[in-house]
């Protein structure tokens, strides 16, 4: 490790060892952490978060990282019996995303551990942790959170064993859940445990959710209203119930007064309680701010980098939440659709904590967010928000009262660039095209065409990333996304400042296929006017159903959640693989396939639009081979 006067020793991160507790005169934890990622003491993840936060409320904490689960579970013993609780989860992916293609193939790499090796975690790993932790220590409270737990907190469906689920706590026996963003219940939970309060007893926190028995009655609070689900037997009877769950689920969720929902399940009912207000900035500001040394755990030093940490390391995440409220998109469930950002004082603090990293070289990888350029937009009146149910902001049109100006961006940008140790600081999050576009976005305040003119001269690295999703307008009702004609738009106005700035940077569209709405036609429309476009695509995927989102809702019921209607949704591996050819129509072993599927389909029109290249190439190589031949026997 490069040595740095400014940066931190290795006594300053949290413990994860026996050894490392002993040194600090620990005799006893408070709390400990069981993850299933390595340790990274880093706000882009969770668990550091969720330590350093608990060590700020001044109890004692150390981390678990990747115990194995496998053997005679030494590790989940090492560190004794916490004086208050076990906190678990399955680190910054849910457990079967981290390990499972689209195709269900076995991943074999987990970006998350040392050399990007798999198999440091088990498969559904909150479940397995807690069961491990409850069989060795019963009377202990468990206490589960993050993006794996947070999304299964209600009846959901699994792609991974194709059925629905019950509720995490009833699959794992945890006693208490947070979901979303943990921080801010974390806190009330530390401050009440540590005043002898029993977990039984904090059943009015708001952003969490336990059990209680079927028959029993949740406690009364006068602010918030119930609201019963149906059952988790009667969703698994039909599945019209299940996508109605899934309503209120969503509006509820991102709600500013939400209502507490309660489930039946087996012999008990699941209290989900309602959310926290946004965060604030000061509150968003006390979580980045805390002392991060933003390295990996020394322990690791001859394992082998950590890919997700390398990716990310010179990276400054400048606000939550997202109000695109895409339909495959997990991000709004997560951590809500309100954007809380950072102060500028803040973000450009931590600029300046990462240009004393070592091996930092003058380039910041991303200053961005789950949507790059979301930064500061909220409500203009606050009242409305509070009133309203909509799962997006932005679609299908731009709301009237979403502030969607790119100023405060810009400068923050202009900001950074001024730092004497920063070369070039790049956006490298997706951005959202759709909000750049005057086609779309009414935003009159001349920020668009400002930021666009600062983004493309001086944050592209290299190429942008977009995400159309698709190119029918069916499909992308379905997606809650723009039409696709706002992308020609975007790419005209990308192309006029590239040109403007002398620069010839690509621009890089995402696309699905397979997302439900989508037919193979539609996939052959996209491919031919993209193609049109001059496009040959890479950054592809097939759709894949996670826990929470209304497109995992259609894949498995097929059924809207909003309108109960039926969408067609391609489930069979032959399906799958005829919409993801099309991506693909350049590659010569695709050829024959793509022409004999859209003669089968009625599309000859689009053989020779999508083909004719690959034809003219054939027709050629034949020419070449005939007259390679006719020069051998004129020998």
């Amino acid at each position: 490790m490069t040595k740095n006067p400014s940066f931190p020793n290795s006594n300053q991160w949290l413990p994860i060892t026996a050894k490392e507790v002993a040194q600090r005169g620990w005799e006893e934890l408070d709390v400990i952490i069981i993850s299933g990622d390595a340790y990274v003491d880093h706000p882009a993840f969770g668990s550091a978060v969720i330590g350093r936060i608990i060590e700020s409320e001044g109890l004692k904490v150390a981390i678990v990282p990747q115990p194995n689960w496998q053997d005679d579970l030494r590790d989940f013993k090492k560190m004794g019996r916490p004086k208050y609780f076990f906190g678990v989860t399955s680190g910054c992916m849910d457990s079967m995303v981290n390990h499972y293609t689209a195709n269900k193939r076995k991943r074999s790499t987990d970006a998350y551990t040392p050399g990007g090796k798999s198999g440091f975690r088990p498969d559904y790993a909150v479940e397995v942790y807690t069961k491990i932790l409850k069989s060795i220590y019963p009377d202990v409270p468990v206490l589960i959170g993050g993006i794996e737990a947070s999304l299964r907190r209600v009846t959901h469906y699994d792609y991974w064993e194709d059925k629905l689920f019950p509720n995490i706590l009833s699959m794992s026996g945890a006693d208490l859940l947070v979901y979303g963003m943990g921080e801010m219940p974390l806190r009330q939970i530390i401050r009440r445990v540590k005043q002898g309060e029993t977990f039984d007893k904090l059943t009015d926190i708001k952003q969490t959710a336990y059990l209680i028995g079927r028959k029993a009655d949740a406690n009364e609070y006068p602010d918030w209203e119930d609201l019963t689900l149906s059952s988790h037997e009667k969703c698994q009877r039909k599945k019209e119930a299940f996508a109605a769950n899934f309503k209120h689920i969503e509006q509820e969720s991102n709600k500013v007064k939400a209502r507490r929902l309660l489930q039946e399940v087996g012999d008990h009912k699941i209290v989900i309680n309602p959310p926290f207000p946004p965060m604030t900035e000061s509150e968003i500001d006390g979580s980045f701010d805390l002392p991060f040394t933003r390295l990996p755990h020394p322990k690791y030093a001859k394992r082998g980098a950590i890919p997700a940490y390398e990716m990310i390391k010179f990276s400054i995440n400048m606000h939550r939440g997202c109000f695109g409220g895409c339909s495959f998109c997990t991000i709004s469930a997560h951590q809500g659709k309100f954007v809380a950002s950072r102060s500028e004082e803040s973000i450009l603090k931590e600029v300046d904590q990462v240009t004393k990293m070592p091996d930092f070289k003058g380039y910041i990888s991303d200053l961005g967010g789950p949507s790059g350029n979301m930064y500061k937009m909220k409500g203009k009146v606050q009242e409305i928000c509070d009133r309203c149910v909509a799962p997006s902001c932005i679609h299908p049109v731009v709301c009237s009262n979403l502030d969607t100006s790119h100023k405060a961006m810009t400068q923050l940008y202009k900001k950074v660039d001024a730092h004497p140790e920063v070369k070039k600081a790049f956006v490298s999050s997706g951005i959202r095209y759709d909000l750049l576009v005057d086609s779309y976005n009414k935003n009159n305040d001349g920020s668009l065409d400002e930021y666009m003119d600062q983004l493309v001269g001086n944050h592209v690295c290299g190429r942008l990333k977009v995400a159309p999703e698709h190119t029918s307008d069916d499909t992308l009702r379905v997606m809650r996304k723009p039409s696709f004609k706002h992308f020609h738009a975007f790419k005209k106005k990308f192309d006029h400042y590239n040109k403007k700035h002398g620069l010839k940077q690509p621009l890089i569209p995402y696309f699905i296929s397979s997302h439900p709405g989508s037919t193979e036609e539609e996939m052959a429309n996209l491919a031919a006017e993209t193609k049109d476009m001059g496009f040959r695509l890479e950054q592809v995927q097939d759709f894949t159903p996670t826990p929470m989102t209304v497109a995992t809702v259609i894949y498995y019921t097929g059924l809207h959640p909003y309108t109960l209607r039926s969408i067609y949704t391609a489930k069979t591996k032959k399906d799958k693989l005829n919409q993801h050819l099309f991506f693909f129509w350049y590659k010569r072993e695709n050829y024959h396939k793509i022409r004999d599927k859209l003669r089968s389909i009625g599309r000859e029109d689009l053989v020779d639009k999508l083909l004719h290249d690959r034809k003219k190439q054939v027709k050629n190589s034949i020419l070449k081979q005939k007259a390679k031949h006719r020069k051998k026997r004129k020998r």
